[in-house]
């Protein structure tokens, strides 16, 4: 098998989130990155994308960093609070190096500057991909969850201990799945916020305590589980061995 079939066969596997605000660019990206084989899904502005990355599996993200409503380095961090390790490569027109060191600062596994040629961005995203599929071949679903006697399915929404399934809101939903990520770690209010309600207004943080209220009553059959407050900081899901 040659190497181009190689790619295109990796290709067929992996689903792509483009994230580009200059339609001609996006559809033109979009376009060819189907033509190798890419699921690509493209939003314009970083609100949207993080709607779209909430409700979908990604391979890898292609982030402009000139976005409106939020910015690229806005959204990789947000990206990597909810997904520690879906590969982020940032597309923008900038050259600066405060700009570079910002991008792998968060996380980003590459940065690629406009003009650029068609057929290394496409070879660049290809070697991230097989890094990132044979580093994580093995690793958890990330969309379900076990919780003590809990199983939590996110993208279903669902909820079931023994017979008993409870249908989550997509709020709900979302926020038991940041809790879930950060097990046993703290979960920042704001970046939860941010993520589920899309700002950290103090109207929307209100609207949070009634949701972790809620989740705290949902878990309540098993003691091993629970929701705790962390002062001043945010939220930690504890899971108890035993």
């Amino acid at each position: 098998m040659t190497s181009r079939e190689n790619g295109e066969r990796d290709a067929l596997l992996s689903r792509i989130l483009l994230v580009e605000d200059d339609r001609n660019l996006g559809l033109l990206l979009q376009e060819s990155l189907a033509m190798h084989g890419y699921d690509v899904m493209l939003c314009r502005d970083g609100e949207e994308a993080l709607r779209t990355f909430l409700g979908h599996p990604f391979d890898l993200c292609l982030i402009d960093i000139m976005l409106p409503k939020k910015d690229g380095f806005t959204l990789g961090r947000e990206m990597r609070g909810v997904n520690p390790s879906v590969p982020l490569v940032f597309l923008t027109a900038k050259s600066l190096q405060e700009d570079r060191i910002e991008g792998f600062r968060i996380g980003g596994d590459d940065y690629i500057t406009k003009p650029f040629n068609l057929e290394e961005l496409v070879l660049r995203l290809r070697a991230i991909l097989r890094r990132g599929k044979s580093g994580e071949k093995d690793g958890p679903d990330r969309r379900k969850f076990s919780l003590g006697k809990y199983a939590f399915d996110s993208e279903a929404q669902t909820l079931k201990i023994k017979d008993q399934i409870r249908k989550l809101t997509t709020k709900e939903a979302e926020l038991l799945r940041l809790l879930c990520l950060h097990a046993n770690q703290v979960l920042e209010r704001s970046l939860a916020l941010r993520i589920v309600w899309g700002s950290d207004s103090v109207f929307n943080a209100r609207s949070m305590d009634v949701f972790i209220s809620r989740l705290r009553k949902y878990l309540a059959e098993d003691s091993r589980v629970e929701i705790i407050n962390v002062h001043g900081r945010g939220y930690k899901l504890i899971i108890r061995e035993g």
